[in-house]
């Protein structure tokens, strides 16, 4: 069964509330597909976009968590909210289990308790920016390029003590080589290797191997551009496994899995459109790899992951 690390959902029902979670054209995950699918447990962003004012970041936070409760866990009682590896493992056959994570720290602005708050809900993961700054750190989109500050500082030190991941997919380089200082779970929830694709949301290779080292975790991603050199971006499951095998070939078997962005990009993959087409990519990774091996990409990982964070 998969583990999905990533999705937009939340934002794409919040910013069109008359999409239907139970099934929808205009979402990648919805509950027919996820219903259909090998897809277990999937993570839920709450993604605040940057045209929001900082005034109302955090309300909106709390209108996703309430469109998370209302329209995704109600939409079946074989959807469970998991806060932890434990909750995660307890699932039953027919059980489908849905995380928060939260995407940037900037509706918290100055505002520790903000973040305390979430934690305390049992947000799974805190990705430190999105691509733009915040009061923890530069994003990989801002040219200045700055590193964690005093409160990202902070904000770290509550993530640890929370036993949370730190997600470091969007911030700036300087920002990941700082965060490898303090974080004690550090985490990439959706970037692939930069040796593959010069993206800049991609990590190149010290930045895979320093996440191996801190015993982290790496979600491959399903989005184009970040996937192959192409310029035109069509890119195939086989940029998907070159991705995949680029950080295995770097000490990454058992710190890698997939966090596929859906619904938080308008590009995909042929054949991993939806989750439903994880059966077949299971039998094509089972062609490459152990059985072992594949277990762990698609759900082992991230789950002793969990475990050494205590979570």
């Amino acid at each position: 069964m998969w583990i999905d690390t990533h999705c937009d959902v939340l934002w794409k029902l919040w910013d069109d509330s008359s999409i239907s979670f139970s099934e929808s054209d205009q979402l990648r995950i919805d509950w027919k597909k996820w219903g259909n699918s090998s897809l277990q447990t999937q993570g839920f962003a709450l993604f605040v976009p940057d045209d929001v004012s900082s005034k109302d970041q955090f309300r909106v936070v709390e209108e996703m968590i309430e469109i998370f409760r209302n329209k995704v866990l109600t939409t079946s009682p074989n959807i469970k909210w998991v806060r932890n590896g434990k909750e995660i493992q307890e699932l039953q056959p027919k059980e489908k289990g849905a995380f928060l994570a939260l995407e940037g720290c900037h509706p918290i602005g100055n505002d520790i308790g903000l973040l305390k708050k979430l934690l305390d809900l049992g947000i799974i993961y805190v990705g430190l920016t999105w691509n733009q700054p915040n009061l923890v750190a530069d994003g990989i989109g801002e040219p200045r390029g700055g590193g964690l500050t005093k409160f990202g500082e902070e904000v770290i030190q509550v993530i640890n003590d929370y036993h949370g991941f730190v997600d470091v997919s969007h911030v700036s380089i300087q920002g990941f080589w700082d965060t490898m200082k303090f974080a004690d779970f550090p985490i990439a929830s959706h970037s692939n290797a930069k040796s593959i694709s010069p993206h800049r949301r991609n990590l190149d290779d010290d930045q895979i191997k320093a996440l191996i080292q801190k015993k982290g975790w790496i979600g491959v991603t399903f989005v184009p551009e970040f996937l192959t050199r192409d310029m035109s971006h069509q890119a195939t499951k086989q940029d998907v496994l070159r991705n995949l095998e680029h950080i295995c070939s770097l000490g990454g078997e058992e710190f890698v899995g997939f966090g596929s962005d859906f619904d938080g990009t308008s590009g995909y993959i042929k054949g991993l459109e939806t989750p439903l087409g994880y059966d077949q990519f299971i039998n094509e990774l089972l062609q490459l790899y152990s059985e072992n091996l594949v277990k762990g990409f698609i759900q082992n990982n991230f789950l002793q992951a969990l475990s050494r964070a205590g979570k």
